[in-house]
């Protein structure tokens, strides 16, 4: 087995057992597809499907690729380390119990211990952002859409910087809970996505979606180019030729302030489903 040359804090982490900086690594806030190797050896460790948002400032995995990370408790009997079970690189930690995913597992890993191998080359992306109530919904039914590369819950239009979810909760900020779409325009276009947001909650409800109230669950289309409110506007005009009182508003996209990690991947984390976003056919 051939190793890679490592720097001095590589050498810090992956053989004197360091930890990098939370939320300093290069793969903490990073939402690639692909796998993620070792560092050291080149062995595949995890697959960027079990990469979940914990908020505690390293990439946090749920699962590894079956044999490829060993576990030893440390001496002092209170944490478990991980290691490479193909070169005994040291990696981070796990913990067990904490309740972020439906595994209920957290494989606590320093980016500098990982490269990343994207499943695909890199692709040219564009962006989208909806809000139609809980960001929850919307972010779910997004990301299994054809072309769609990853969803992000968040907020925008609001009058605060970096709010809080309980400073938006209480509707003065003028935010609403909104999802950023990054999707591939060789695959899929924006006014496809907008008309599956338009099928996928009520666009005649106004600072509401079922039963959640306040101006933060508003139905908003934010715009981020002339082609984009030309679209969203077109789409509009059908609807409300076919007799819906559309209550959306298109607003010409600001700030977008992604949400706490807790909100991230809310569904597919406890396992839960949607409760007022479904879809249903309007064009």
């Amino acid at each position: 087995m051939s190793y890679r040359e490592l720097t001095q804090e590589e050498k810090r982490i992956i053989i004197d057992k360091g930890t990098e900086t939370p939320f300093s690594g290069k793969y903490y806030d990073f939402h690639g597809v692909g796998t993620y190797a070792c560092r050291q050896c080149g062995a595949l460790l995890y697959r960027s499907d079990d990469k979940f948002e914990a908020g505690c400032g390293w990439p946090s995995f749920d699962d590894a690729i079956e044999g490829a990370v060993k576990r030893t408790v440390d001496a002092d009997g209170f944490r478990t380390e991980i290691t490479c079970a193909a070169c005994g690189a040291h990696l981070g930690h796990v913990f067990e119990g904490e309740g972020f995913t439906v595994r209920n597992t957290r494989h606590c890993v320093n980016s500098i211990s990982l490269d990343f191998i994207p499943a695909t080359p890199e692709v040219d992306t564009s962006v989208a952002y909806f809000a139609g109530g809980c960001f929850w919904g919307v972010e779910y039914l997004f990301e299994d859409m054809k072309g769609v590369l990853s969803v992000r819950s968040g907020y925008m239009g609001g009058s605060l910087e970096n709010p809080s979810y309980e400073q938006v909760c209480t509707g003065r900020t003028g935010h609403a809970e909104a999802v950023e779409v990054k999707y591939d325009p060789a695959v899929t276009d924006y006014e496809t996505l907008a008309r599956f947001f338009f099928e996928i909650h009520d666009p005649t409800q106004r600072d509401r979606q079922g039963p959640d109230i306040g101006n933060q669950y508003r139905s908003a289309a934010f715009y981020t180019s002339a082609e984009q409110k030309d679209t969203l506007q077109k789409l509009v005009g059908l609807l409300r030729d076919k007799g819906c009182e559309i209550a959306t508003e298109i607003v010409e996209a600001s700030a977008f302030y992604p949400a706490e990690a807790y909100h991230q991947d809310y569904y597919r984390r406890t396992g839960r489903m949607p409760y007022c976003h479904f879809y249903k056919k309007r064009f």
